[in-house]
């Protein structure tokens, strides 16, 4: 279960009552692109297994995530100094005995959201994404240069339209939503530095961000594969291009290209469901036979699509649109594979992902998609259906279809 740090709402200990032994974690308050002092990596963990002689033992399973630099992403000459750095922490962290290492390469924004707060019909609430109040926000509110070109002329007109019926408070909670930081912050990027970082993409595409992920690839995957440490790019979320910055991290075919980029093992994908399956035309259970033995690393959660495709919110875990049974039972079978092949590696660190804000934790204050309940009621969800299926499994030969 992911852990942002002291000042997580979330403790230690709910992690450890959850049932979780592997803890996801990142040193969020190192600036990005400075290299993680094997200082700072060991104090990280031992405060997460400050405990483990009392109670059952927790480890730092995976760092998520270990930022790539904004200068890397452009393309600059700075980048082979941040590349370097990057390089170096994961030496520090494969001498801490941390082995798996998430990452993304989505420019500017780390997730897109719209609202934060979307009311369910059980009074639950959840993370969504509205087109529509995307347009709002990049047309009207930040009018960024050219952004009509980005929305069928419906969209663009009902965007002006609605605009002057907004109060103050829902631009402000609309602004506030799209620019929310990293994950582990509640902090909004500045309105004037948010255009300003997007106007430095102006002159790169489709084709100059891939050569630059690809770039990036080459000099840090071999590192990788040299200290043991598995590299995994989480995609896009959501999978698509917004606000005039190209996303390359989206499809099937975006991560073959990734895979092929470098082919060593430690090149691999943080495999997230609800990302990928926002996007109707990614077969995730196919995907995960097709490139089983490069997934490091699970996010599980699923999305549900609206009446709009360009809609969507965060589902129940076993709901939405993701078949989430077809999905565990690809992994599992995968794991089986690696067991059976003989691979030191079988199993794949998998958590639960964005759960809903319920029960006691609607008075609270926690991350977005982070609060406790939530996750833990998409854990005992997780862990029912994986314990089904892997009785399944054993009873059942692996080249059944």
């Amino acid at each position: 279960m992911r852990w942002f740090g002291p000042q997580d709402p979330v403790s230690l200990m709910d992690i450890r009552q959850a049932g979780c032994t592997g803890v996801v974690s990142a040193l969020h308050q190192i600036p990005v692109g400075a290299v993680w002092s094997m200082e700072d990596i060991a104090a990280r963990k031992y405060l997460i297994e400050a405990d483990n002689h009392r109670y059952t033992p927790l480890h730092w399973a995976v760092v998520e995530s270990l930022p790539v630099h904004e200068d890397i992403k452009k393309g600059l000459p700075s980048r082979d100094t941040y590349i370097e750095n990057y390089r170096q922490s994961l030496r520090h962290l494969a001498a801490c005995g941390i082995r798996t290492v998430c990452y993304n390469f989505m420019p500017v924004l780390d997730w897109s959201r719209t609202k934060l707060d979307y009311l369910l019909p059980d009074g639950a609430r959840a993370l969504r994404f509205v087109w529509q109040d995307f347009a709002v926000f990049d047309l009207c509110i930040l009018q960024r240069p050219g952004a009509e070109a980005a929305y069928q002329p419906e969209v663009v007109a009902t965007a002006h339209a609605h605009f002057p019926q907004m109060t103050s408070a829902e631009i402000t909670e609309l602004t506030n939503t799209v620019l929310l930081g990293l994950p582990g912050s509640n902090e909004a990027f500045d309105f004037h530095t948010f255009q300003h970082l997007l106007d430095q993409y102006k002159a790169i595409g489709d084709a100059e961000l891939r050569q630059h992920l690809y770039y990036f690839i080459r000099q840090v995957a071999p590192v990788a594969q040299e200290v043991g440490v598995n590299l995994c790019i989480h995609p896009d979320d959501p999978p698509m291009p917004l606000l005039g910055l190209p996303r390359v991290v989206s499809t099937e075919s975006d991560l073959a290209q990734i895979l092929d980029a470098c082919p060593v093992r430690a090149n691999g994908l943080t495999f997230c469901t609800g990302s990928l399956g926002v996007r109707p035309d990614n077969d995730l259970p196919g995907m995960i036979r097709r490139f089983g033995d490069r997934i490091h690393f699970v996010h599980l959660r699923t999305t549900k699509r609206e009446a709009n495709p360009h809609n969507f919110h965060e589902a129940a875990h076993l709901a939405g649109d993701v078949d989430m049974y077809a999905v565990m039972k690809a992994l599992l079978r995968e794991q089986k594979r690696r067991a059976e092949a003989g691979e030191g590696e079988t199993s794949i660190p998998m958590r639960p992902d964005h759960g809903h804000q319920m029960l006691d934790d609607l008075h609270k204050s926690t991350y977005p998609g982070y609060s406790a309940i939530g996750r833990l009621k998409g854990l005992a969800e997780l862990r029912g259906l994986e314990m089904a299926l892997i009785r399944q499994l054993q009873e059942v030969p692996t080249t059944v279809g």
